[in-house]
């Protein structure tokens, strides 16, 4: 199996985790898949001009 990225990233992450808490994560993905509406994830790393931009503004007020 062939992994972008991010998700090479994501499973060496998940690897490095003590057992206890790889399981843990584990089923929080679980539960968390069963209540997604879309199955599909956007792996896009693209933010357009106005995502950044709204990003920095609300960088900007937070405290």
């Amino acid at each position: 199996m062939q992994f972008s990225q991010r998700e090479a990233f994501l499973v060496g992450a998940f690897q490095r985790l003590p057992p206890a808490a790889a399981t843990e994560l584990s089923a929080l993905a679980e539960r968390l898949a069963e209540r997604a509406p879309n199955p599909r994830i956007d792996w896009s790393d693209s933010w357009s001009d106005e995502d950044l931009n709204d990003f920095k503004a609300a960088s900007m007020r937070r405290p």
